[in-house]
Parts: C-alpha cells; sequence; structure tokens
C-alpha cells in the first residue's frame, strides 16, 4: 500500500501544510500609520500570501489599497505609502479559506453607515455565517462579496443600537466560531476577540499609539511595546480619549489554538505568555522521551521542522544536522518548460544534503502530518541520498478531524490519520519507523501535566474531534455550506 504520489509534480513541502487564514494589524493615532502597518503586515506574511489590504483614515476620509500577492509586491514603495495617508490604518493579509482569491474578497473591508464610514477585518472563520448570510439575503441584503466580514459589515448596518461599539458588540454577538476582528471607524479603533480565544490577538503602542495585531512579531518589527493579549471575549476601543474595554460575552475559560504554538505563529512570537519557539522545543523533547529509536542523526524538514528537532536532539543526545536543504529563492509560479524539467521538481525547492545522510540511520522531525503526500517524497529523497535507515516522528498527534475555524484542512476523508491506522500510514509514506507525539505529549509540553478532559485547556479539536462551538453551517454531509462561486474573467 506505498503511497501513490507523483514523483514529476515540483517538491513544494508547504503544498501539503496546513495553511491558517488571515493576519491582522492595526495602529491608531500615530503620522506613519500606513508605513507602520505594511511593516506589521511584513512580520505576518507567513499568516496568509494570497491577498493584502491595507485602509488608513485622514480626517474622516477613508483610504483604501486592496491587492492579490504578497505584501511586498504592492506596499513597499513610497508613492503607494503616499496615498495612503493619516494617522490610523488596518491592514490584512489573506489566506482564502473561504470565498475566492479575488479583489473583491481581499480585506479590510468597508462601507458607509448611518453614523459614519467603518472599515473591518478579521482573522478567523465564523460557523455560522453563511446561515446568517442566507437570511440577510431573504430579508433583502446584497453581498458583494463571500468573506465573513462583510456579514459582520451588515449586521452593524442592520444593528438598532445607536452608537457604534454597540452595534459592533450587537453584530458580534450574532456569530460563531473563532475570530479576531479589527475594525475602523471615523474616530475609533475596535478590536474583538472570541469568546473562547481561539484566535489570537495582542495589544501594543508605540509612542503613545494602541496597536492590534495577531502575534508579537508584528510588534517587534516597528519597535513597539508589547502591553497584554486582548482577552478572550474582549471588545477593546482605542480613540482619543484612551482605551476602553467591554466584555459583552461574560467570562469564560479562554481555549487558544494549538496549532498556533505547533505550527502557525512566527517561533519569535509570543502567545499567552509562552515562547512559540521553546514550546516546540519542548515539545520536540517530549517526543524524543516517547518514541525514540537508535539513530545517526536528527534531521528537520525545514523550516517548522526545526526547533522540535533541536529540542529532539537535545533530549536524545543524538547530533541534530541540516539533513535537507531549502532553496529560498525559488518562487511560488515556477513553470517548468518540459517534462523532463518538470521531473527535477524535486530539487529546485528543497534538496537532500547528501554528506549528513549517507550510509547513517536518519530521524526526520515535522511538525505535523496531513495528507501524507508530501511525506513519501521526503522520505524517498533520503533514501536516495544514501539514508540506511529513515524512521519519521511528528511533534504533534495525528490530525484525524477537519477544521472549521480558519485553518484550510483538507476533508476528512483526505486526511491521511483518518483513513489509516498507525502501521497503514508508516507503509505509505515508506519510513522505517513512524511516530507522533501523543495528545498528553503537546500538553505536557505546554507545562500541564497532560489533557484535562473535563475542561480541556486548549481548542485541539483536529486532534481530538472536541469541537468547543457550535458548528451550524455544518452540513449533513459534514461539509460546510458555501455560497456559488462567481468566476471573475479579465
Amino acid at each position: 500500500m506505498h503511497g501513490e504520489t507523483d514523483h514529476t509534480e515540483p517538491f513544494d513541502l508547504n503544498a501539503d501544510r496546513l495553511q491558517e487564514e488571515c493576519g491582522v494589524f492595526g495602529i491608531f493615532g500615530h503620522e506613519d500609520a500606513s508605513a507602520l502597518t505594511a511593516l506589521g503586515l511584513h512580520a505576518l506574511q507567513h499568516r496568509g500570501q494570497e491577498a493584502a489590504g491595507i485602509v488608513t483614515l485622514d480626517d474622516e476620509q477613508f483610504r483604501a489599497e486592496r491587492h492579490l500577492g504578497l505584501v511586498g509586491d504592492h506596499f513597499s514603495n513610497a508613492e503607494t505609502i503616499n496615498r495612503l495617508s493619516g494617522r490610523a490604518a488596518i491592514g490584512h493579509v489573506r489566506y482564502s479559506t473561504t470565498g475566492e482569491t479575488i479583489l473583491r474578497n481581499v480585506q479590510p473591508l468597508f462601507a458607509e453607515l448611518e453614523g459614519g464610514g467603518i472599515a473591518i477585518c478579521h482573522n478567523g472563520n465564523f460557523t455560522n455565517a453563511m446561515t446568517l448570510r442566507q437570511q440577510l439575503i431573504r430579508d433583502g441584503a446584497i453581498c458583494q462579496s463571500t468573506s465573513d466580514s462583510e456579514v459582520v459589515l451588515q449586521l452593524i448596518a442592520r444593528s438598532r443600537e445607536r452608537k457604534i461599539v454597540d452595534r459592533f458588540i450587537d453584530a458580534i454577538s450574532q456569530m460563531e466560531g473563532a475570530y479576531s476582528l479589527v475594525a475602523l471607524t471615523s474616530k475609533k479603533l475596535i478590536g474583538a476577540r472570541d469568546p473562547l480565544g481561539i484566535r489570537p490577538l495582542v495589544l501594543g503602542d508605540l509612542n503613545g499609539a494602541p496597536i492590534l495585531a495577531s502575534e508579537t512579531c508584528a510588534l517587534d518589527i516597528i519597535g513597539a511595546t508589547f502591553i497584554r493579549e486582548v482577552e478572550n471575549g474582549e471588545v477593546i476601543v482605542c480613540s482619543p480619549s484612551g482605551i476602553e474595554s467591554y466584555f459583552p460575552f461574560g467570562k469564560c475559560r479562554a481555549r487558544p489554538d494549538i496549532f498556533e504554538f505547533i505550527y502557525f505563529a512566527r517561533p519569535d512570537s509570543i502567545i499567552g505568555g509562552r515562547s512559540v519557539y521553546e514550546v516546540r522545543r519542548a515539545m520536540g523533547g517530549e517526543l524524543a522521551r516517547e518514541s525514540h529509536v537508535e539513530s545517526d542523526v536528527i534531521v528537520p524538514v525545514p523550516d517548522s521542522g526545526v526547533p522540535a528537532a533541536i529540542g529532539y536532539s537535545q533530549e536524545s543526545g543524538v547530533p541534530f544536522e541540516l539533513g535537507i536543504i531549502r532553496n529560498h529563492y525559488v518562487g511560488r509560479t515556477f513553470i517548468e518548460p518540459s517534462q523532463s524539467i518538470r521531473a527535477l521538481g524535486v530539487k529546485m525547492k528543497h534538496s537532500a544534503n547528501k554528506m549528513q545522510i549517507q550510509g547513517k540511520r536518519v530521524i526526520l522531525i515535522d511538525d505535523s502530518l496531513v495528507r501524507g503526500t508530501t511525506s513519501v517524497k521526503i522520505v524517498q529523497m533520503i533514501r536516495e541520498a544514501g539514508a540506511r535507515e529513515v524512521h519519521f516522528r511528528l511533534a504533534s498527534p495525528p490530525i484525524r478531524y477537519s477544521d472549521y475555524y480558519g485553518i484550510d484542512t483538507p476533508v476528512r476523508e483526505k486526511l491521511l490519520a483518518a483513513k489509516y491506522n498507525l502501521e497503514e500510514m508508516r507503509n505509505y509514506i515508506g519510513a522505517d519507523t513512524l511516530a507522533f507525539l501523543s495528545v498528553d505529549g503537546i500538553y505536557k509540553a505546554m507545562g500541564y501535566e497532560g489533557r484535562d478532559n473535563e475542561n480541556p485547556q486548549f481548542t485541539d479539536h483536529c486532534f481530538t474531534g472536541d469541537y468547543p462551538t457550535p458548528l451550524t453551517d455544518l452540513s449533513e454531509d459534514r461539509d460546510f455550506i458555501r455560497p456559488p462561486r462567481l468566476v471573475e474573467v479579465q
């Protein structure tokens, strides 16, 4: 039952990764708001590479730039930044899990309301957005995008509340799922985090200008000071008079997404007071304690497997080596002109460092296993480089369940661990042995004795099937309801 895969396809390790939906950034009251937002989005680029947008506020005039592509492709020149004048701005990087990657879906989205304009962007997924959208359309609403953010705008517009903050709270109180939201009005910067704190959001300060961002690395790049995390269920309002906090849903126990620590957040970010890098290294150490075998070298799958591999090496005493070298200069859209050149795709982005592999018993370390298609190619590449044995180790448990909170997981039937048992997975990828970190192991790496099954400390549904919120949009075939797609032609 060895994995069937087309080895002529270009070898892109990111092609079989979980992909996060978005990153958000906002700043209020700084003369360089647009430039700082562009820099913040650069730091958050790992959270979404398909589109980017910035909206600024200049004397109650909103200005917007939204583009497909990377932040640096559009927001790195003075001309663009100068067009985005103003002392307040919000920005967004997008990975499309809901809605097509077309310009009308690129955030921030903007709307004129009775009390003035509002721009909004979000990270995450509302699990009842399609249900609400269908109701709004039945009531006469016209939707221009397929983004969940537009549903929030529609609900804000239809709210009977008088003040914009109350209308914002009224809107998100109708939403289910996981989200961090940033909105900009003519007088305020507003942020919100879902009641369980599944998606991250932090508060920072730069010379008196408050900042909201998905991760602390976005504060670091502009020299801002980290103040605190926005709390789960908190609505935070920044205005010229200061910062106010509201807890419209009451206080409940937070359950942040464990995958922020495993893969999504940048290693230099701090989440919940924990260094992401240190947690990943600790996960590697736990993995070594649980499943070590005799070996000669520890090799990470770049780049996400590196911290765990370091931890594994330190715990096991087996040397760490860069046995796979990544070429950072091959773009995602490289076009191979012929079948013979296409067959070389395996070496275009990643290649084996033969001198560190040949004749050795190799332990490969990666953060997670999704479909398993690239793992087949990785193991084959290491064997072709002369490895005597190849042992595959994953610094997270098997992913057996789909995500509905903003992570682009395949349907469950395409998840390798949902289809096969451990031995079948080992045979599929062609490794000599295969092992995953246990669920309790990830919690031990986080500083706990294990998972509290009565009151889980994190959102870990991809491993356990324990979804912490309603999944209203889930239909009988266990796939999300989606709107018909509009294909835009040039």
